[in-house]
């Protein structure tokens, strides 16, 4: 799975948190990355809006610096696109310094905003608080909803106390959902962890798997109550 602030790498070490920086300013974006990797941030770099939302889809990032003065679309456009399928916090970091675009930014999906010149010990603060306020992914080794029970050491489901058996590909998927309770994962991100990068435009694999998750885990599966589908955004796992 992709590393999150709050996860851990194999071995027990701390994961870092991935943050993509967007920015077609080259001296800046070299900065920021040498500056956020010598603080334990594991850093990715685009240069236009393209290039940030593939790269973004390729590898979920646990957070995103966005300049709205991009070569190819505004930043703001970048965020709607972003928004259809990634709840991933956004800093804006831009040299735009009216009040309307910030709202605009804002209003577009961001979660702060910061304008140059800006000082890196600010940068830094707002980016350990954005992290904070992403939800914890689940760390114990059972999770429990009103309909099953989940046992991630043994790899084991069990609903009414009986055994449900699954394929590899329907734990796959499940894993990932129940390490993440309440949190929206994107389509994107599971199509990649499950089946690789290059099925990330495979949607209909998803809803085939998920239908049949659905039918062995919930009392009524045409109206499910713990494996919900955001429309056109992603899946997330409700207790």
């Amino acid at each position: 799975m992709t590393a999150n602030h709050a996860g851990t790498k194999a071995g027990g070490l701390p994961a870092a948190a991935r943050v993509l920086v967007i920015d077609d300013d080259p001296h800046l974006l070299k900065a920021l990355r040498i500056t956020l990797a010598a603080h334990g941030y594991a850093v990715d770099t685009a240069v236009d809006g393209a290039s940030a939302l593939a790269a973004a889809s390729r590898q979920a990032p646990d957070l995103l610096v966005l300049d709205l003065g991009l070569p190819d679309m505004d930043g703001t456009e970048v965020l709607r696109n972003l928004r259809r399928w990634s709840a991933a916090p956004v800093l804006v970091l831009s040299a735009r310094h009216g009040p309307p675009d910030k709202v605009g930014a804002l209003d577009a999906g961001a979660d702060d905003y910061i304008t140059k010149p800006f000082g890196l010990d600010e940068l830094l603060a707002r980016l350990r608080a954005l992290l904070r306020r992403v939800p914890e992914p689940q760390s114990r080794p059972v999770v429990s909803s009103a309909g099953f029970t989940v046992d991630l050491v043994a790899r084991q489901v069990l609903r009414a106390g009986q055994p449900v058996r699954l394929t590899p590909t329907e734990w796959s998927i499940l894993e990932i959902l129940v390490r993440n309770p309440s949190r929206l994962i994107s389509q994107q991100q599971l199509l990649s962890e499950v089946w690789g990068p290059s099925y990330r435009k495979e949607v209909n694999y998803l809803r085939v798997y998920m239908a049949q998750l659905r039918r062995k885990l919930e009392e009524d599966p045409g109206n499910p109550r713990h494996l919900l589908t955001q429309a056109g955004a992603g899946y997330r796992f409700v207790p």
